[in-house]
């Protein structure tokens, strides 16, 4: 196992009801700016629990971010911050809401130019103001983490700083139940890409870490496809273990002391970028090409993945390999997402305009080894096709 520090300071409120949380969890003294999405919490009750959770706060909103959330809406939150003293956050969404919380908390407290440079020059982030979430699509765990991804003209960016992880999240799995199919297939799927991420790389020996990230997968291949069943739909259970899983798939846990991949998520955001597909579907498309391309660096714990995740005993270790690819892909196509770059309109003569934008975003060793250069990436994307 590798050596690791491990702290993670949000505290977590689980269940039906615990909205209400948030009224003891924000200072009664503090001006908050709740920010949230196109305005479904105002459909499916959550708006009126938090408005109900505030009565006794200075507070002002501020909606309209969008799923994969861009610069330019979300620098207009810092003139409302400035006119109204603005010094708490309430993010009441899903990842893409709280990713753009966190950069909303970042810019305000910027002393540069142009707060862009803190994903686009990796600025370190050196203020930020506080923030609480109010999670509604389990998915990117950003509920409990200091990673944030925002777009601006076409580029896709990260960033990640412990000031802006969020001090408090409410976790109610009840205001999953208003979710459309297509949002609990891309959280399902983004959850598990993102245990995938950090237990597909190579063994250190990390007992706990591995068996917690394979509990995790194969929870979410047991629950993601109910969640979808009609008749399994409104089962509050089912909804609870998802969201949990979520949360813990990247809260830092299982990735601490071993070593982590991310290069399906990196070629994934030149897809979202280039083509504004969903998050979770360029990470469906990525991933298979990614296992095929690389089983040769990641044999062991390919094997171990059949076997432990999947149950594969039997075979020789390239037929149980190959079964274990084409069943996550067969998961992947049962929750209803594309598998490949055809699946969404795409082929051979994308990839060179990809292929650039890797190369401008300075993404050109990615990997557990560092060693998918442009090259490699290429052969992923063509192998996605």
């Amino acid at each position: 196992m590798l050596n690791f520090s491990f702290h993670n300071p949000t505290r977590i409120h689980f269940g039906d009801g615990q909205i209400k949380q948030v009224s003891s969890e924000i200072p009664t003294d503090a001006n908050v700016l709740v920010v949230y999405g196109g305005g479904s919490i105002k459909h499916n009750g959550v708006y009126d629990q938090v408005a109900a959770a505030l009565t006794d706060h200075t507070w002002f909103e501020f909606s309209g971010i969008e799923p994969n959330p861009r610069y330019e809406t979300l620098m207009k939150a810092q003139e409302l911050i400035k006119q109204h003293n603005i010094d708490y956050l309430l993010a009441v969404g899903g990842g893409s809401v709280v990713d753009g919380a966190k950069f909303i908390a970042a810019a305000a407290l910027y002393k540069g130019d142009d707060a862009w440079n803190i994903l686009a020059k990796q600025e370190p982030v050196e203020e930020a103001l506080p923030i609480g979430a109010v999670l509604t699509l389990p998915a990117t765990g950003s509920e409990s983490n200091g990673n944030s991804v925002v777009t601006r003209e076409g580029n896709k960016l990260p960033f990640s700083s412990p000031l802006v992880c969020p001090q408090f999240a409410v976790l109610d799995p009840k205001v999953t139940l208003s979710l459309s199919d297509r949002q609990i297939s891309n959280g399902v799927v983004d959850a598990f890409v993102h245990v995938m991420e950090q237990y597909l790389t190579y063994s250190v020996n990390a007992k706990v870490q591995d068996r917690f990230a394979e509990g995790l997968l194969q929870t979410l291949i047991e629950e993601g496809p109910k969640a979808l069943k009609a008749e399994t739909k409104e089962d509050l259970t089912i909804r609870a273990n998802i969201m949990w899983s979520a949360t813990m798939a990247l809260n830092g846990l299982i990735g601490a002391g071993v070593p982590q991949d991310w290069s399906t998520h990196m070629i994934g955001h030149e897809l979202t970028g280039s083509f504004n597909i969903d998050h979770a579907r360029t990470l469906s498309i990525v991933l298979p090409a990614v296992m095929k391309v690389k089983r040769e660096d990641k044999r062991d714990k390919l094997i171990q993945y059949a076997d432990r995740v999947w149950g594969i005993t039997e075979g020789s270790d390239e037929q149980k390999i190959a079964k274990a690819i084409a069943l996550t892909e067969d998961f992947f196509k049962n929750m209803g997402v594309p598998t490949r770059l055809s699946d969404v309109n795409l082929n051979q003569q994308h990839i060179p305009d990809l292929i650039e934008k890797l190369e401008q975003h300075g993404m050109v060793a990615l990997g557990e080894h560092s060693d998918i250069d442009l090259n490699v990436s290429k052969k992923i994307l063509e192998t996605a096709c």
